[in-house]
């Protein structure tokens, strides 16, 4: 039987002196390789950065920083680079490795299974899952983090989160649930107004028919999940894949024993949870006591 596929530990993008992981390096591989193609064409075209950048709507210290693999070039600008420098779909086709590139190095795989996806399960403990998170909400999980995040990797790294629940819309819909404990919707991460904001937005993605949403009670004198959250993907090709978090070791599992005893785990929580509709008026009481 297969190992469980692990997943390197983050580099968290802090500051000077931090370590250098392959996973980490792999994500500004794509970035440079992408910036020098970048490059090669805005020569090629003969613009020089401040007339490329009036043609795109960016400055010209943002091209600088996407020519030298610094920062993630969003879909938009490839897009317009390409278009505007004539590059016949070249960087185009590289749209999705650089969007990959935004993730923490420890998530990437499992946010491409997740894009994926046709059935997704999330067990959250410690905050809102990402998938259901607002802006603001997002911005302050990624404000918190330590050691501090820049504040362009804040940006970049919100606007992955927000860019993940394009899964939504997706057609086929996706099959999603999530588990969530009542001590996470209780907790004010960024203030009460950014949680009321919060709260409104599970409402609004529970109201999804192929979205269901429920609470653990915090009072629940039995409890299958107590070694922590994790989330369950399955592929368009059948494949059954866990998701584990943890400190400095956050892993894809794909050995169909340790599946198999978190598919468990989630069927009996999904049981001792509040159904979808009293997740939701709980969520709604909440929401009335901000």
């Amino acid at each position: 039987m297969s190992e469980p596929t692990r997943l390197v530990d983050e580099a968290s993008g802090g500051g000077e002196g931090e370590e250098r992981h392959p996973e980490s390096d792999a994500g500004s591989g794509v970035l440079r390789v992408f910036g020098r193609q970048l490059k090669r064409f805005r020569v090629r075209a003969g613009m020089e950065r401040p007339e490329f950048g009036s043609l795109t709507g960016y400055s010209v210290s943002t091209i600088a920083a996407y020519e030298q693999g610094r920062r993630v070039p969003p879909p938009r600008f490839i897009d317009q680079a390409d278009e505007v420098l004539d590059a016949g779909g070249v960087l185009q086709e590289m749209k999705e490795e650089v969007a990959r590139a935004q993730y923490p190095a420890f998530f990437r795989d499992a946010a491409r299974l997740e894009g994926e996806a046709v059935e997704l399960h999330v067990y959250a403990t410690k905050a809102v899952p990402g998938l259901l998170q607002s802006d603001e909400y997002a911005r302050a999980v990624f404000t918190m983090w330590r050691p501090l995040l820049a504040q362009d990797l804040i940006e970049e790294r919100v606007a992955a989160r927000l860019a993940r629940q394009e899964i939504f819309a997706r057609m086929p819909q996706p099959t999603i649930s999530f588990v969530i404990e009542e001590a996470v919707l209780r907790r004010p991460l960024g203030g009460r107004a950014v949680m009321r904001g919060q709260l409104e937005q599970i409402l609004l993605y529970g109201q999804h028919r192929n979205v269901e949403i429920q609470v653990v009670p915090t009072d629940l004198e039995e409890h299958a999940g107590l070694e922590g959250p994790f989330t369950l993907i399955e592929t368009r090709d059948g494949r059954r894949i866990a998701y584990v978090e943890g400190y400095k070791d956050s892993r894809l599992h794909t050995e169909r024993r340790a599946v198999r005893e978190l598919e468990e785990q989630y069927g009996i929580l999904r049981a001792q949870a509040l159904t979808p509709r009293a997740s939701l008026a709980f969520v709604e009481k909440l929401l009335g006591e901000q």
